[in-house]
Order: C-alpha cells, then sequence, then structure tokens
C-alpha cells in the first residue's frame, strides 16, 4: 500500500462502520421500544425503515455532488447531519415522552439523509486515494470488512446499551460522528490532479446515459448482484433471528452474539479477499461468481432439508455469509476501478442505492414466508442463482470496458 495512506484508509473505514451500527444496533431494540413508547411493531419498524428508505431517494443526488465538488466537501456535512439527528431522536425519547415517537422518526429520517452522503461516497473516495488498482482493491476489502464488522458489533452494543437505559443507543451515534468527522477532517488528504471543469448537469446525464448504453451488460449485473445478495442475507437475519426467540427462547445479548458468528464469516472473508484479489478482473469475475454460487448451493440446501437443527442452520449461515463476503469486495473493485473518477460518485451511489433496496426488500419478504421456510429458501436460492448467472455471463473482462469508462 502507498506510503503513509493507512491512517487515512483508517478514518475512511471508520464511516462505513458509524453508519451501520447507527441503524443496525437499534434493530434488536425495536420490542423494547414498543413497549416504553406504546407503538406497534408496524410502526416501531419504520424507525428502520424511514432510515432506509430516505438513503435510498438522496443517495444518487449525493453521488453526483461529491463528483462536482469533492468527496469530503459532501461526507463531513453529511456526517453533521447523522449526527443530528442521532441527537433529536435521543433528546425526543428522554424529554418528550408523549410526542417522542414524532421526533424519533424526524431524526431517524434527517440520520437516513446523512448516511446517504457518507458511506455510499466512501467506495469513489478510496478510488480516488490510490493510484494503484491493487491498492484500490484491498482498500474497498477493507471497507467491506469495517462494514460487515459494523454489522457484527451492532446486535451486541446495541443490547449492552439498551440494558442501561433504552434510548442510549441514540444519544451514542452523535458521538460516533463526532469521532468520523474528525478523523477524516484531519487524515484524509485526496491526492491532487489537475483540475477539470465540472460537467454542466445536462452534458452529465447525457455522457451518463452514454457509459450505461455502452457498458450496461457488466454494470446492471454488478447492481443486481450487490442487491440480490443484501436481499439474501438481511432476509435470512431476519428469519433466523426470529427462530432464535420463537423456537428457542434465545434474546437479548445472548441472541445478538450468536447472530455475529455468521456475520464474522463475511467480515474475515471480505478483508481477506480485499488483500488477495489485487488488480485482476478475471480473477474478480470467478470470486464473485464462485461466491454467489456458493450462497445460492446453501439455500438450495435449507429449503431442500427445512427440519435442521440449529447447529446445521449456523453451519449454512457461515458458509452463506462466505459466499457474500468474498463476492463483495469483487463487486465493489469492478464498478470503482471501471469507472472514470468524474462518474465514479453516481454510479457506485447507484450501485449503493440498490444494496439498500435489498437491506430494505428482505426482511419483510422474510416474514411474509415465515411461515413456509422451503419456500422462503427457495426464493433466496432462486434469486442467488440468478446473481450467479449473471456473474457468469454478464461480467466479461476480456470484452467489457472495465478500465477507466470516460
Amino acid at each position: 500500500m502507498e506510503q503513509g495512506k493507512k491512517w487515512d484508509l483508517v478514518a475512511v473505514a471508520s464511516i462505513p462502520l458509524i453508519m451501520t451500527l447507527s441503524n443496525s444496533m437499534l434493530i434488536p431494540i425495536l420490542p423494547v421500544m414498543e413497549r416504553e413508547l406504546g407503538i406497534s411493531s408496524v410502526q416501531a419498524s419504520l424507525i428502520i425503515t424511514a432510515y432506509a428508505g430516505v438513503a435510498i431517494v438522496f443517495i444518487p443526488i449525493a453521488g453526483y455532488l461529491s463528483d462536482r465538488f469533492g468527496r469530503k466537501r459532501i461526507i463531513l456535512p453529511s456526517l453533521i447531519l447523522a449526527a443530528a439527528g442521532g441527537a433529536l431522536s435521543g433528546v425526543g425519547a428522554w424529554f418528550f415522552k408523549e410526542s417522542a415517537y414524532p421526533l424519533i422518526l424526524s431524526g431517524r429520517l434527517l440520520s437516513g439523509i446523512g448516511a446517504a452522503g457518507a458511506s455510499p461516497i466512501v467506495l469513489p473516495l478510496v478510488g480516488d486515494m490510490f493510484r494503484r488498482e491493487k491498492d484500490v482493491s484491498t482498500g474497498l476489502g477493507i471497507i467491506e470488512t469495517s462494514n460487515t464488522f459494523g454489522k457484527v458489533l451492532s446486535p451486541i452494543l446495541g443490547s449492552l446499551l439498551a440494558a442501561f437505559v433504552w434510548f442510549l443507543p441514540f444519544l451514542v451515534i452523535p458521538v460516533f460522528c463526532i469521532i468520523a468527522i474528525a478523523a477524516v477532517s484531519w487524515l484524509v488528504k485526496i491526492p491532487k490532479k489537475k483540475e477539470k471543469k465540472p460537467l454542466e448537469l445536462g452534458r452529465f446525464i447525457s455522457s451518463l446515459k452514454y457509459t450505461f448504453k455502452r457498458e450496461a451488460g457488466w454494470l446492471t449485473a454488478i447492481f443486481v448482484i450487490g442487491g440480490f445478495s443484501m436481499f439474501v442475507i438481511f432476509g435470512f437475519l431476519f428469519y433466523l433471528s426470529s427462530v432464535l426467540e420463537t423456537a428457542y427462547h434465545i434474546d437479548g445479548v445472548v441472541k445478538g452474539a450468536l447472530l455475529a458468528i455468521p456475520l464474522a464469516a463475511l467480515c474475515l472473508s471480505s478483508y481477506l479477499t480485499g488483500k488477495k484479489i489485487g488488480e485482476n478482473k478475471v480473477i474478480m469475475k470467478w470470486v464473485t461468481f464462485s461466491g454467489i454460487t456458493l450462497l445460492a448451493a446453501a439455500m438450495l440446501y435449507c429449503g431442500l432439508f427445512p427440519a435442521m437443527t440449529i447447529s446445521q442452520l449456523f453451519f449454512l449461515m457461515f458458509v452463506s455469509g462466505i459466499g457474500i463476503g468474498i463476492a463483495l469486495p469483487s463487486l465493489d473493485a469492478l464498478i470503482t476501478e471501471g469507472i472514470s473518477k468524474e462518474k465514479r460518485g453516481t454510479i457506485t451511489s447507484l450501485y449503493s442505492s440498490m444494496r439498500f433496496i435489498g437491506v430494505a426488500a428482505g426482511p419483510p419478504v422474510a416474514s411474509v414466508l415465515m411461515s413456509q421456510p422451503s419456500a422462503l429458501f427457495y426464493t433466496f436460492a432462486c434469486v442467488a442463482a440468478v446473481g450467479s448467472l449473471l456473474a457468469l455471463f454478464a461480467i466479461v473482462p476480456g470484452r467489457s470496458k472495465l478500465s477507466a469508462l470516460s
């Protein structure tokens, strides 16, 4: 890795970690919120959905603005918005019991807008920071590891904080954001490059349309595979979380620790893959195909044998985590290194939006099919199989212009 860039990367990696914590650590305490606020389960779920839903809308806008005005100029104000949203939710829960829920929901919307302008911009920022593609791939692997480590830590941390005061997870969000703001402000230095006059919006949109028309095959494949991967893993997590409570009566910190086990596999495999794939796009294609195929096989086995033991279910969740973990850094590297810097923020943000859609869609679908486990897992297997076929046939490094498309 380029000399003097390790601390820059640590600072950047803190962003997806903190943004993941800001959302996922609330999931295990939703039942507590229902009791404390006197709200329904649907209202409680909106605390998560509002964050993800508004982020999906604002991510492409933030990506375009980062292309036009610079990554740090968008990330820093976005982190401030995320901090303000967490503070609003926490203060509302603490001091305004009668109107706490609307204030919490408003804070979550504000945090979602902040998340849209922070976490997704990290991918193009890493691409800007390094000159060598090998270093970009390594950096993106670390970013995915940080993102996944946030998911590993979230259920445990959220349960621990809520054990003291139920709304404490809201109040730590501003603290986390301030740490990220300080780290990015002081440590991240973007290499100076020859200044280009930003394209006007109309010309920029025309340029994007040309890029998508020219490279529709592999770009669409990466978008869909990323969204499908998040759909399956979050749907499976929702199912596993429900089974642990209803069938095995395991909840709280213990449940959070158990859910962290398969996510740890995703975290470790992301890190190792990012270090090994280098700049070879053929390897990235086959690693993506292998990972998603492994995911499809695990889901198919679950569908064929739904009456498995909890240890078998955890093992297959572990295998699924490895499959997704080795695919995601390759997808990140393909799309980041294959797009010119002038359009990188916008296109990687669209990719992030697809992943957010998968995160938002997985749990509701799992809840609908929960009573029919075989149907649920066959659905996941089919979705993963489509992703595997797209990786095999649509990502063709030898034919596609997978290198800094202008």
